[in-house]
């Protein structure tokens, strides 16, 4: 039984999510995960973010070469922070996040995972901190769009928050 149909349909085209039976992490994936902390480690997050909005620029061309019985849809990756001024996002606080933020705003599904990260501040510190990875796929409307822009607004406000990394890039699904 899969968590959720993203998870599943991230599994069948080998991008990540995770089998219950069999987890994966793909060699892309940890590919991708070296290369964000090369990139942001030597030229920081902003020049970091600017690179990834010229790539999903291009990756989100409105006609995608999506095949018969695929749809077109928007996949965002989000990544939360866990430290805070004063302590952690407990695994309390990130559940109750989900389901009071997150799930009623994307009720067809979603993907977590957890991670580990490192990003340079305001500040020029380097931050080290456990993140949540969450995979939203869903059409690339205005009402998609203003819940992405909530959930982000939400959890920097209630977390204490810097940033909170989006990626957002086009894509072919089918179920």
């Amino acid at each position: 039984m899969w968590r959720s149909p993203v998870a599943h349909l991230l599994w069948e085209q080998g991008a990540g999510g995770s089998n219950p039976l069999t987890p994966t992490i793909p060699s892309i994936a940890r590919a991708d995960l070296v290369l964000s902390h090369i990139v942001i480690q030597r030229a920081g997050l902003g020049i970091f973010v600017g690179l990834l909005a010229t790539l999903t620029a291009c990756a989100s061309a409105p006609t995608l070469p999506c095949k018969s019985g695929e749809r077109v849809a928007v996949h965002d990756s989000l990544y939360f922070g866990t430290a805070k001024p004063t302590g952690v996002v407990t695994a309390e606080d990130w559940a109750e996040f989900l389901r009071n933020t997150v799930t009623p705003r994307f009720p067809q599904g979603l993907t977590v995972s957890q991670a580990s990260g490192e990003w340079r501040g305001a500040d020029g510190a380097l931050v080290h901190e456990s993140s949540y990875l969450l995979h939203l796929i869903h059409p690339g409307d205005a009402s998609s769009e203003k819940n992405v822009a909530e959930l982000v607004s939400v959890y920097k406000e209630r977390f204490q928050q810097e940033a909170v990394l989006r990626v957002k890039v086009g894509a072919c699904v089918s179920f």
